[in-house]
C-alpha cells in the first residue's frame, strides 16, 4: 500500500478523484457520465500535446512552439479545405508540416547547439508571424469550412467523439513507443545521463531531433482537430496553450531536468488541468482564482518532483557532541 501511494500516478489519480467528489457536492451534474465524457473531449488536445511535450522534456529539451505549430497547421488545414483539397490529403499535409516545423527545432538544437528554450521561443514567434502573412490577419469561420472538414472530430462512436478516440489511440501509441521501443528507451537515457548515453552508442542529438519531430507531427494533427472542432482559425488561436502543455507534464511528474516521466502521468496531468478549467467556473470560482489555483498546483508539483528526484545522501562528517 505504501508503494502504491508512493507512485506519482496513483497519487495524482487520487487527487483527481477527490476533486471530482468535492465538485459533486457543489454541482452533482458535473460528474454525470455524459459531462465527464465532454470534459475528456475538451481535454483531448491537451492530452495529445502533453504526450508530445513529454518525450521532448525527457531528452532535457523543451518545445515552447507547440501551440504556434498547432495554430499554423490549423490555419493551413482550413485554407486547404477552402481550396477543395480532400480531407485525407489535408491530414497528411498538416502532420508532415508539423513534423517539418519540429524538425527545424530539432536541427537547430542538434546541429547548432542552441538551447532548446531559445530555439523554440524564436520559432514560436516565427510561426505566429507566418500565420499572419498567409492569412493576411483574417479569420476563417465555420461557414467557410466544409461539413466534412468539421465532422471528423465530432463523429460519435461508443458514446465518445472521434477526437477523444484519437487521443486514446495516441496515448496507447506513446505507451508502446516509450515502454517498448529502443527509441523510447533512448529518450530516458539521454535525459537521465547524456554522457553515459553516448558511451552506450546513443546519438544524443539525433534522439532529441526525433523527439522534436514527433512532437511537431502531433502538434500538426492537433491543429486540424482544434480548428475542425471549434470551426474557426485565426492568428492567435491556442495563444498561451504551450504553458498549459508544460504544466500538464510537470503536474504529471515529468521532470523538467529530463529522464523521468511517464505516459500515465502526462495524461493524468492533462486531465487534472482539464477538470480544473471546466469545473471551477461551474462552481462559481472567479477566473483570477482559477489562475492562482493552477499556478499553485504547478509549484506544488515542481516541489514534489524535486523532492522525489533528490537522492538520499550519506553523512560523512558529523559535529562532535
Amino acid at each position: 500500500m505504501t508503494r502504491l501511494f508512493a507512485s506519482r500516478e496513483a497519487l495524482l489519480a487520487g487527487v483527481i478523484a477527490l476533486l471530482l467528489v468535492l465538485i459533486a457536492f457543489r454541482f452533482p451534474g458535473f460528474v454525470t457520465p455524459a459531462n465527464l465524457a465532454s470534459v475528456f473531449n475538451d481535454t483531448a488536445p491537451l492530452i495529445i500535446l502533453a504526450l508530445a511535450q513529454m518525450i521532448v522534456i525527457l531528452t532535457r529539451c523543451i518545445d515552447l512552439s507547440v501551440a504556434a505549430n498547432l495554430a499554423l497547421t490549423g490555419m493551413v488545414a482550413a485554407m486547404l479545405n477552402g481550396m477543395g483539397v480532400p480531407l485525407a490529403l489535408i491530414l497528411c499535409g498538416v502532420v508532415m508540416l508539423g513534423a517539418a516545423m519540429g524538425a527545424v527545432n530539432g536541427l537547430l538544437v542538434w546541429k547548432l547547439d542552441i538551447p532548446p528554450i531559445v530555439v523554440t521561443l524564436g520559432t514560436m514567434t516565427i510561426y505566429r508571424g507566418i500565420i499572419f502573412l498567409i492569412s493576411d490577419g483574417k479569420w476563417i469561420n465555420a461557414h467557410q469550412m466544409s461539413d466534412g472538414f468539421k465532422a471528423l472530430p465530432r463523429i460519435a462512436f461508443l458514446g465518445l467523439p472521434m477526437m477523444s478516440w484519437i487521443a486514446i489511440a495516441i496515448t496507447l501509441g506513446f505507451a508502446v513507443l516509450v515502454g517498448r521501443t529502443a527509441l523510447g528507451r533512448s529518450f530516458f537515457a539521454v535525459g537521465g545521463n547524456p554522457h553515459a548515453a553516448v558511451y552506450t552508442g546513443i546519438n544524443v542529438g539525433r534522439t532529441q531531433f526525433a523527439a522534436f519531430v514527433i512532437a511537431g507531427a502531433m502538434a500538426g494533427l492537433t491543429g486540424y482537430l482544434w480548428v475542425a472542432r471549434y470551426a474557426v482559425a485565426y492568428v492567435d488561436i491556442a495563444g498561451g496553450f504551450e504553458l498549459d502543455v508544460v504544466a500538464a507534464c510537470v503536474i504529471g511528474g515529468v521532470s523538467i531536468a529530463g529522464g523521468m516521466g511517464s505516459v500515465g502521468g502526462a495524461v493524468l496531468g492533462a486531465l487534472f488541468l482539464g477538470i480544473m478549467k471546466n469545473a471551477l467556473p461551474v462552481v462559481g470560482i472567479s477566473p483570477f482564482w482559477q489562475l492562482a489555483i493552477s499556478g499553485a498546483a504547478i509549484i506544488i508539483a515542481v516541489a514534489f518532483n524535486a523532492r522525489q528526484g533528490r537522492a538520499p545522501g550519506r553523512i560523512i562528517l558529523k559535529e562532535a557532541a
